[in-house]
């Protein structure tokens, strides 16, 4: 196995280098709230949405609907100078609800404007597998490949960038369609692979988002999940411990049967976290292990104030303890 394309220090791919190796440095996401809701809660395809969901849990304070876009990139910018000091570009990253989720027209004009921001390189949408189309798709595409914005450039590390970077984020969430079903998703895993397929032959990278440990999956079931993903053409994943929000479906039910759900304790979402690293393809990108919400909200599991860098750092231990690298298990590998 070669483990050379992994970055220095890591026994697995990370995101951040992949935007080095492809544009030179590190892109900065800064989450945008454009005033989206979801099919999912406005009767569409169901209401009250997905059973563990509370928005205002997963976005930072300067990304509020009702403040401008530019407002918000600004206030992002500030936030992240103090973490992140030596970000020059962003990516505007659409989180909130369903991104795509409007006609064409509009997503147009959002999606422009932030690019206008001069500190921006690209978008990241957020979204829904059943929020998108051929018609959205094809526009992405054409931005991707500078058919849109004209006299568009960002001088980056690795040269000048003539068209904005563009990807597209699907919150798949599990592969089981009896999960979905439970967790009240409103779509099955096959609407999934159609829209991550259709947005690869784009040319246009793909990410997606997991929940670990939600009702009814056992640890089995979150390893047997490899195969799935390794079997998508995506370019990235993200991986989120389940947390039961305060005040959310979810939490009436963990409250009834806290034996449907499979919480460890950090060292043991570690283990998992590896031993499903060890089974992905060697060229995934790896956006992130775990989720990270205000303690004021979460109800279990109960890490306390640990922050997602110490969590990085812990993993990267525990994998050189373990002799363990992503994609050894791979069978392709």
């Amino acid at each position: 196995m070669d483990n050379s394309r992994f970055p220095k220090g890591k026994r697995y791919n990370t995101y951040v280098e992949y935007c080095r190796r492809r544009y030179g440095q590190r892109l900065q996401k800064l989450v945008l709230d454009a005033g989206f809701t979801c099919p999912n809660r406005d009767g569409t395809v169901g209401r009250g949405g997905c059973t563990y969901c509370d928005n205002a849990a997963f976005h930072p304070g300067y990304s509020t609907a009702g403040k401008s876009l530019v407002r918000q990139l600004d206030e992002g910018i500030e936030f992240h100078k103090v973490r992140y000091r030596s970000a020059a570009f962003y990516l505007a990253y659409f989180q909130s609800y369903s991104n795509t989720y409007a006609p064409l027209e509009r997503l147009r004009d959002l999606y422009l404007e932030a690019l206008s921001h001069p500190s921006v390189a690209g978008i990241v949408i957020g979204t829904r597998p059943d929020c998108v189309d051929g018609e959205k798709l094809d526009f992405l595409r054409d931005l991707m490949e500078g058919k849109v914005l004209r006299n568009w450039k960002r001088e980056l590390s690795g040269g000048t960038l003539t068209a904005p970077v563009v990807n597209v984020e699907y919150g798949i969430e599990s592969c089981s369609d009896t999960t979905l079903e439970r967790i009240n998703r409103g779509h099955d895993f096959n609407c999934s692979v159609k829209a991550v397929e259709e947005t690869a032959a784009r040319g246009l990278p793909v990410g997606a988002h997991f929940i670990l440990g939600l009702p009814g999956e056992t640890r089995d079931d979150m390893l047997a999940l490899c195969e799935k993903i390794n079997a998508l053409p995506l370019t990235s994943v993200k991986f989120h411990q389940l947390q039961i929000i305060k005040g959310t479906k979810m939490e009436a039910k963990f409250k009834e049967r806290p034996g449907d759900f499979y919480l460890p304790d950090l060292d043991g979402y570690l283990d998992l976290i590896i031993d499903i690293l060890e089974r992905l393809r060697p060229d995934l990108c790896i956006e992130r292990v775990a989720g990270e919400v205000p303690p004021r909200f979460v109800e279990t599991p109960k890490w306390g104030l640990i922050r997602n860098f110490d969590i990085i750092h812990r993993l990267d231990a525990k994998m050189e303890e373990r002799d363990a690298w992503q994609g050894s298990m791979y069978k392709n590998s």
